[in-house]
């Protein structure tokens, strides 16, 4: 049975509640796309036996696949399994192999397993049985009526072992010619609206359904997909990212899953070159997006939360005449704190950045949402700033990214020099 079209049913009632966000619905779309099946519909529905069956009855008319999220846990709130029984008209079974497993589990923790637990031993007659090789809650994997419907545990990192040890290699058997391979630029300093602008008229050529793109403030990814063998489809992506390159030119930081930290360090270690940060209205966010790196330790020196002036002062040398002149948010402030920092911790680059970040402390020359930022480097210092819009904690992403996006570009001048 080949499989073309997919759902995906979120169970839980904390994420209809603002509590919890359903991030594995893209996990799971991302995944498919790869095996040429399309996500067509998401839904959420609490934790309610019968709006659980319901939503898997309804979603099983329309798709080939459904692909079902959380409720599989030992509490009385988890009733994921009766709502699918309910849904196919089956009566779950106790399984004594699936009870041994969660005791095995158990019993590897070096934990007492509580009773509550043998509600996870429940299978659905002529499941095949997903083992959790990350928790304990088993998944399962069912045909009926031409369909399939797969059940996973909600935990993102379960269920991302589960789909990818399960559901990818069983939709590979049954898609041989619709295998997909994905390829994705990584592009920084735009917005979403002005690369789909640059972009569109690629779109007849390469096809519409074979480009997604995904945003965040200041990041913009850009997947591109083809089918065929690894063959064919590694030059038809070869293709396609040469004429995206050629679109969007310097703006494209690199290709790769990865972040632009990520990316940045790379380019540091092929130059054996050292980085220090001073933030202010970021409160670290830059050293935090660095330091998620594995491995950052190599080129990240460290930074200054140089919050207030006093410490601006003090630990990264910015005048007080700078301070008393321009103010603590300004071009000239940002450069002196990136110039600061870099000579006060020894590195080859600083990054200053100073804002108001909100949502009080602006003015009518300085409203909130102003940032500077500035990297100093071996070649001299350049500096830039932005008046962002939304909440605080969109103008602090925003800011974090752009002032990494100077430093990559300032990266890929000397590179070129």
């Amino acid at each position: 049975m080949t499989v073309q079209t997919a759902a995906c049913l979120a169970v839980g009632s904390e994420l209809l509640g603002g509590r919890r966000l359903d991030s594995n619905s893209l996990k799971i779309t991302q995944a498919l796309a790869r095996t040429g099946v399309r996500v067509t519909e998401k839904r959420i529905v609490g934790d309610q036996e019968e709006q659980i069956a319901a939503a898997i009855r309804s979603l099983l008319e329309t798709v080939d696949l459904l692909v079902v999220t959380g409720g599989l846990g030992p509490t009385q709130d988890d009733v994921t399994r009766q709502g699918v029984a309910r849904a196919l008209a089956r009566d779950l079974e106790f399984d004594a192999g699936l009870m041994a497993g969660i005791k095995h589990r158990y019993e590897e923790l070096g934990l007492p397993m509580p009773q509550m637990c043998s509600r996870m031993a429940q299978r659905l007659p002529g499941a095949r049985m997903l083992h959790n090789s990350r928790g304990t809650a088993p998944g399962m994997l069912i045909e009926t009526g031409g369909r399939l419907l797969a059940v996973l545990p909600g935990v993102p990192g379960e269920m991302e072992a589960m789909l990818e040890t399960y559901l990818v290699p069983e939709l590979e058997r049954r898609n041989p010619g619709r295998i997909r391979s994905s390829r994705t630029l990584l592009l920084s300093g735009v917005v979403e609206s002005r690369v789909e602008a640059r972009i569109q008229p690629l779109y007849e050529r390469f096809g519409r359904e074979n480009i997604t793109i995904l945003a965040a403030p200041g990041v913009v990814r850009l997947i591109m997909m083809a089918a065929g063998s690894n063959e064919d489809a590694a030059r038809r992506l070869d293709e396609m990212e040469r004429a995206f390159r050629a679109v969007l030119g310097g703006d494209v930081a690199g290709t790769g899953g990865g972040t632009l930290a990520g990316l940045i360090l790379e380019r540091f270690r092929g130059k054996n070159q050292t980085l220090a940060t001073a933030e202010s209205c970021t409160g670290g966010l830059v050293g935090k997006l660095i330091t998620d790196v594995p491995g950052s330790s190599d080129v990240y020196a460290g930074g200054v939360i140089s919050y207030s002036n006093a410490v601006k002062e003090a630990l990264v040398d910015v005048p007080a005449t700078v301070l008393e002149s321009y103010g603590a948010v300004s071009a000239e402030t940002a450069r002196a704190m990136a110039e600061g920092v870099r000579r006060r911790l020894g590195t080859d680059w600083g990054l200053g950045i100073t804002g108001i970040a909100g949502p009080g402390g602006g003015t009518n020359d300085k409203p909130v949402g102003l940032v500077h930022w500035a990297v100093a480097g071996p070649q001299g210092t350049r500096n830039a700033h932005r008046v962002f819009p939304g909440g605080r904690s969109m103008i602090r992403t925003w800011s974090a990214n752009l002032s990494l996006d100077l430093l990559r570009r300032m990266l890929d001048a000397e590179a070129a020099t």
